[in-house]
């Protein structure tokens, strides 16, 4: 199943994401999760968290009584999500090649994970991926920042830090908007054997559009695609923020 290609680049975020946003982040997804997605799923169906991070949005599915297999890039968020949620599955993978005969109820993507996969034609590997991992009629749910929410103040400068007595953070958000592209800089000082090591980490998102999304799924076989917004459908605080559901 494993294609053997991995990445780290978010190894020295997992301990903060899994400490300050992993259970935020989590509960802010659970709601579309159950809403547009459980509702179509059996009980006791398996669902596949492509992108799963730390884990806590797992652990909440496992105790639904769902069975969930966790997929990730960054060895150190699997370790955090083994520790979250002990029953699960988590397997190390990239979410461009990973390949699973049709096993799963449902899939879910969630905190615009798909979005650091960089261009449309890798993006359509991943749609393929998960078409072939789902089951007849299985559900597929992600989440998309859209070009809005990149350009507005509340995602753009400093978006968090913290000091801790053995680490400590800052995080700075941009975008470039000809190349529709966020940048997320994070600057990190650990304190590894009584010495401070500074760690500088750069990851990027891709600004994808909702008329270049519906065709990539379209192609891959996916029907019945349907977008929600996260602040008109669900009264989030967030505007720019769009769901994608489709079936298999």
């Amino acid at each position: 199943m494993s294609s053997g290609i991995v990445y780290s680049d978010y190894d020295p975020l997992a301990q903060i994401y899994n400490q300050v946003w992993g259970e935020e982040l989590a509960e802010v997804a659970l709601q579309p999760v159950e809403q547009l997605l459980l509702k179509h799923l059996p009980k006791e169906a398996h669902i596949l968290d492509l992108c799963c991070g730390s884990g806590q949005l797992a652990q909440k599915l496992l105790l639904k009584g769902y069975k969930v297999t966790g997929i990730d890039g960054s060895e150190k968020m699997l370790h955090y999500a083994r520790e979250n949620a002990p029953a699960g599955q988590f397997i190390l993978d990239d979410a461009r090649f990973f390949k699973f005969p049709a096993t799963f109820h449902g899939v879910i993507s969630t905190t615009y994970a798909l979005q650091y996969v960089m261009n449309i034609e890798e993006l359509t590997s991943v749609f393929q991926n998960v078409y072939n991992a789902l089951l007849d009629n299985g559900w597929f749910l992600f989440d998309l920042s859209l070009e809005e929410r990149f350009q507005s103040s509340s995602w753009q400068g400093l978006a968090g830090g913290d000091v801790q007595d053995n680490y400590a953070w800052a995080m700075q958000r941009s975008y470039q908007a000809e190349e529709k592209i966020g940048c997320v800089k994070t600057t990190i000082f650990q304190l590894i054997d009584e010495a401070w090591q500074r760690i500088d980490n750069t990851t990027l998102m891709k600004c994808y559009f909702p008329e270049e999304i519906q065709p990539a799924l379209e192609s891959v076989g996916f029907k019945k695609i349907s977008i929600y917004d996260a602040e008109g459908d669900f009264a989030m605080p967030i505007s720019g923020k769009i769901y994608f559901v489709c079936q298999k």
